[in-house]
């Protein structure tokens, strides 16, 4: 079955699981796996933003970070997230791209400028420590607050543009399955298959 490409079918799924794992802390993270230099998986943690145009999925990071090197050499990537109130799992395989300060696009700027603004004073700070993987030094971590308005330079948005969905729901026996394949064409082909 192939379904129009207005809103991708697996948003109602995901914003359902969301919404029903809201109480739980962790809900808001999850794995996202790229390929490192070396040619091997590399996978964290992180913080889901919100969507943006539609189906990409928003996380934020720092330029100076290993994830914005791996992802200039190779884009594609996959999520893992897992809903534990509903015991449902979504992995999310697509393509990041990185928006900085120089992104030629004015809303993804904007975006990105609004993604700083709407972070919390101890995130923001977090931006002011040196590089992410660089040996440390004590005394280089800052109590500075940065301009809570104008974020620093290496502040960088990331949008995961999915191509394919997997959605495994553990409750029931059989359990459901659903994979969500975008198309050539557009369109979002849907199709259950065994868990």
């Amino acid at each position: 079955m192939t379904v129009p490409s207005k809103l991708a079918p697996w948003r109602s799924p995901l914003a359902r699981a969301i919404h029903r794992n809201r109480s739980r802390p962790d809900s808001r993270y999850l794995q996202l796996a790229t390929i490192g230099l070396e040619g091997y998986p590399a996978n964290r943690t992180v913080v889901f933003r919100g969507f943006c145009e539609g189906d990409r999925l928003m996380i934020i990071s720092d330029t100076r970070s290993a994830k914005i090197d791996q992802i200039q050499t190779c884009t594609s990537a996959e999520a893992c997230w897992y809903f534990a109130k509903t015991r449902e799992q979504f992995r999310i395989r697509g393509d990041l791209s990185v928006i900085t300060a120089d992104c030629q696009d004015p809303a993804l700027r904007n975006l990105r400028v609004q993604l700083w603004q709407n972070l919390s004073d101890a995130a923001r700070q977090q931006f002011m420590w040196p590089a992410p993987g660089k040996v440390r030094q004590s005394s280089d971590f800052s109590t500075a607050q940065p301009d809570n308005q104008d974020p620093l330079p290496h502040f960088c948005l990331v949008l995961l543009k999915p191509s394919h969905v997997d959605h495994l729901s553990l409750r029931g026996t059989p359990q459901d399955r659903v994979i969500y394949t975008y198309t050539a064409e557009g369109d979002w082909q849907v199709q259950p298959v065994n868990p």
